[in-house]
């Protein structure tokens, strides 16, 4: 078993399948303003942090459309539709089983964390994380300002030197980057918002399902 004390995860696209949804609700949005629609493929392309990026490479120029407006559209649609996710598979399981070898688990998103809470609570498994830390707001700038707020909270880790025995869990450049500025390990997962090809680019161990991530973990 490898020696981490303490797994983040990320939530969209890591244990909330929501990847589809994603797609189709953008190009609803993009449909409703007679802009050419996009692949899923080109969504694991050009989808990135902050998200005001990757709106206007999907098509949208901003000095015409107003990215809160079009940006809180998007999320009214998502929201409508979002009891339609499922979380992802073997999601429940390996958490389950982590809880059981005594590894503390939380969630950090660039999702609304009022909204993430419900979600998690609705799922049945919010006692499994010892934290949930999510945005004030909806338009996903970032996840640095969240995880400075978790890692105040994991503060023992660092203060004691071990750093090394927490473990991000994500699906997006943006993850690594988050690992690597508060000097933590990273995991990608190419099920989520971004390419494999992306992903690889990171130099972190990157997998195709949460299983293979577990099996990974539970490694000597």
């Amino acid at each position: 078993m490898k020696n981490y004390k303490h797994i983040i995860w990320d939530w969209n696209g890591t244990l909330f399948d929501d990847v589809n949804l994603c797609v189709e609700t953008i190009n609803w949005l993009l449909t409703k303003y007679n802009l050419p629609t996009i692949t899923l493929e080109k969504y694991r392309d050009i989808f990135s942090f902050p998200v005001r990026n990757y709106y206007e490479k999907a098509g949208f120029d901003l000095k015409i459309y107003d990215f809160n407006a079009i940006g809180k559209e998007w999320m009214d649609e998502y929201e409508r539709r979002k009891s339609e996710i499922i979380i992802s598979d073997g999601t429940i399981s390996i958490i389950k089983k982590l809880n059981k070898k005594g590894i503390e688990q939380s969630i950090l998103s660039a999702y609304s964390e009022n909204t993430l809470i419900q979600l998690v609570e609705g799922f049945g498994i919010r006692k499994y994380f010892k934290h949930v830390i999510g945005l004030d707001n909806i338009y996903a700038e970032s996840k640095l300002d969240p995880a400075r707020r978790l890692f105040e909270k994991l503060s023992r880790y660092s203060n004691f030197g071990i750093k090394n025995q927490i473990l991000l869990i994500g699906d997006t450049e943006h993850d690594f980057e988050i690992a690597n500025e508060f000097g933590i390990d990273c995991i990608l997962l190419t099920t989520g918002h971004q390419s494999p090809a992306r992903l690889r680019k990171c130099n972190v161990p990157v997998f195709d399902s949460l299983q293979e991530v577990y099996e990974y973990l539970i490694q000597d």
